[in-house]
């Protein structure tokens, strides 16, 4: 993720582990009727194997010098997104918490577009919601909420690998998140950019695996085309046990 910010709090990263993601969101307030999965493949032939509608994407990938700076020109174009433009169409939210990309993917990616109505009303994500209308509003609650940061704990150190010995240490990927909003606008969603990227109106019948998105997400792994290091979850209907 981006070194150009400074920041005064840290958390351990998450792993890019579909089954970590989910038991995060649940904690957070997420339906247990919805779940991420992975997503192992562009091709389509895999792609149909995916369960549909998918209310979200949530892409890791490396974060080389080359993205870094094409990050850094594109945002120089950019204005920084206004308290007043949130609204019901789109929740974006400025990341200020160190190595919690994966938070800011989840969170991104569960209170935008159809994902919002399945959160529980009394659940940590809701009260933030509840009780900030703007932009720094949201980073005040999501920096202070001690429920968040006791739910995140319990388990940012699940997974199949070791995670970092310290919550300062900087890592080398980065989660972002794709979401169509009800504005039936797809969002690409990252806290460390000034403001939630407009990739344009999805038809009413397509969800966020759009042929849009997969040229958006193809774009960005074409930047690294000898690197394998990017994986996909979707957040999808939970399957019935």
């Amino acid at each position: 993720m981006s070194t150009a910010q400074t920041y005064s709090k840290h958390f351990i990263p998450l792993e890019s582990n579909p089954e970590v993601f989910t038991e995060l969101a649940h904690k957070l307030g997420l339906s247990a009727s919805l779940e991420f999965e992975d997503v192992f493949s562009l091709d389509e032939e895999l792609l149909a194997l995916v369960p549909r509608p998918v209310l979200g994407l949530i892409l890791v990938f490396p974060t080389t010098e080359e993205y870094e700076k094409k990050v850094e020109d594109e945002d120089a174009l950019l204005e920084s997104f206004q308290s007043s433009e949130q609204s019901e169409d789109v929740v974006f939210f400025k990341q200020t918490i160190n190595n919690a990309c994966g938070l800011y993917a989840i969170l991104h990616t569960v209170c935008n577009g159809e994902a919002r109505d399945r959160l529980k009303n009394d659940s940590v994500i809701a009260k933030v919601l509840n009780t900030s209308s703007s932009v720094d509003e949201l980073v005040e609650a999501l920096e202070n909420s001690t429920e968040l940061e006791t739910s995140y704990a319990s388990v940012a150190c699940k997974g199949n690998t070791e995670a970092p010995s310290s919550a300062e240490e900087e890592v080398d990927y980065h989660y972002i998140a794709f979401v169509k909003c009800k504005n039936d606008h797809l969002y690409q969603l990252d806290g460390d950019r000034k403001r939630p990227i407009d990739l344009g109106q999805l038809t009413a019948d397509e969800d966020v695996l759009a042929e849009r998105c997969l040229i958006a997400i193809r774009s960005m792994m074409a930047l690294e085309a000898d690197n394998v290091n990017f994986s996909l979850m979707a957040l999808v209907e939970a399957a019935e046990m």
